[in-house]
């Protein structure tokens, strides 16, 4: 098994937001069209998620963006049930293949400024039913960064 995580604030994506190429570098077609049908700030926080996946499931295939792979090639999309689907393609699905990857599974939370996706990568002898705790850590990564938030602006929540 393989684990990524990653935590973005939505300010930081705010200001890669403002780059001319960096929603076309970022995200798939499928991505893009699901956003454009959202108002201003679901579209914000559906990107934003999405981004954090791409970040997570850079890691568990191990490569960050070398070797021609794109976060683009990464499409996290929504599944029949709304939850999230990774689709890869190009490098991304290449990466996958040389080192056994047969399924991926993402969850991502969002909790204020603040989104946490994990992704947990499993190879053909493992089972994915072990990938049902991802929710559970990303909400537990959420939990935690308020609780620091809080403490550090003189709050008890």
């Amino acid at each position: 098994m393989r684990i990524g995580i990653d935590v973005l604030g939505l300010g930081e994506l705010d200001r890669l937001q403002t780059r001319p190429w960096f929603r076309r570098y970022t995200y798939a077609t499928d991505e893009l069209t699901l956003a454009d049908g959202f108002g201003r700030e679901r579209a914000r926080e559906f990107l934003a998620g999405r981004f954090a996946a791409k970040e997570a499931v850079l890691k568990v295939l191990g490569t960050g963006c070398r070797g021609g792979l794109l976060p683009r090639h990464i499409c996290v999309t929504r599944g029949a049930r709304s939850g999230p689907l990774v689709r890869l393609t190009g490098a991304a699905q290449r990466r996958a293949a040389e080192i056994g990857l047969s399924d991926l599974t993402v969850s991502i939370a969002h909790k204020a400024e603040y989104v946490v996706a994990v992704a947990l990568g499993h190879g053909a002898h493992e089972t994915a039913s072990r990938a049902g705790d991802a929710g559970g850590t990303a909400r537990t990564v959420l939990e935690e960064i308020a609780l620091r938030e809080s403490v550090r602006n003189g709050r008890s929540d």
